[in-house]
C-alpha cells in the first residue's frame, strides 16, 4: 500500500485508535467479566511468570481493550468514562442485566447543565432518571463497571453530528445497528410518504439508504 493511500481528505496521515489499556488486579477474574460481556477474546499472551496480556474487542468495535500483568503501572480501577456506543440504550441495558452484570438505569443530562454531584455519570455531573426524553442523540447514557472499578459509560448515538464520520467510512457494527437504523428509516420514510399525499413512494429503498447514509455522517437528513 502506498504512502498516499494512507493519508487523510486533509492531508495527514491516518491514525486509528487500536487498544485502550484497562489496568486490573486480578487477571483470571477480568478475563471471566469481560469474556461474561459477550466480547470476543483475540489474545491470551504470556511469557515467563511476571508478564501477561489478554485483548478483548467489544462486539462491533475497531478498538480493542488489553490488561494483564505488567502491562500498565496505573492502579487498578483508574480507568473512567470508557465510552461504548451503542444504538439503542434500552436493549444494550437489557442485555447485560440477562448476563448478570450490574447496570445503571439508563439517564440523561439535566438540560444543559453538565456539573452537579451525581456518579458515575461522568466526573459528577449531574444526571436525570430516564434515557433523554426526546431520544436525542448523545444524550442517553447507562453505567457499568467491571470487579475492580474501572468504568463504563453506554451512550446512545443514532445520528452522528457533522464531520465525524465520512462517507467512506460509514458503516453498522452489527446486525442489530442494521436493523435499528432500518425501525428509523421506516418510521421517518413514513412521515416522507405523508407530507407527499400518502402515495406510495417506489423508490423507497434509495430513500432508505440516503437517510441511513445522513444519519451515520451527520448530513441533513432527506424530507
Amino acid at each position: 500500500m502506498s504512502i498516499a493511500s494512507n493519508m487523510t481528505g486533509n492531508g495527514t496521515s491516518e491514525m486509528k485508535l487500536e487498544i485502550i489499556v484497562v489496568p486490573v488486579s486480578d487477571v483470571d477474574r477480568a478475563k471471566a467479566f469481560y469474556g461474561g460481556l459477550g466480547w470476543r477474546l483475540d489474545a491470551d499472551y504470556s511469557s515467563g511468570d511476571n508478564y501477561r496480556v489478554i485483548q478483548f474487542t467489544p462486539p462491533g468495535s475497531n478498538a480493542s481493550v488489553i490488561f494483564g500483568k505488567n502491562v500498565t503501572p496505573a492502579a487498578p480501577g483508574s480507568a473512567q468514562g470508557l465510552y461504548l456506543v451503542v444504538s439503542d440504550i434500552e436493549t444494550a441495558r437489557k442485555e447485560l442485566k440477562e448476563r448478570g452484570v450490574e447496570v445503571s438505569e439508563a439517564f440523561h443530562p439535566e438540560g444543559e447543565v453538565y456539573s452537579g454531584p451525581d456518579v458515575p455519570y461522568l466526573f459528577g455531573r449531574r444526571r436525570v432518571s430516564g434515557p433523554d426524553p426526546d431520544r436525542g442523540s448523545y444524550r442517553s447514557f447507562a453505567a457499568f463497571s467491571d470487579p475492580d472499578g474501572n468504568g463504563w459509560l453506554f451512550q446512545e448515538i443514532t445520528a452522528r453530528l457533522p464531520g465525524r464520520i465520512t462517507s467512506d467510512l460509514a458503516a453498522f457494527g452489527t446486525a442489530k445497528d442494521i436493523a435499528a437504523a432500518l425501525s428509523r428509516a421506516a418510521a421517518a420514510h413514513g412521515e416522507h410518504e405523508k407530507r407527499n399525499g400518502g402515495k406510495h413512494d417506489e423508490n423507497w429503498p434509495d430513500w432508505y439508504a440516503e437517510y441511513m447514509m445522513a444519519e451515520q455522517t451527520g448530513k441533513p437528513l432527506p424530507l
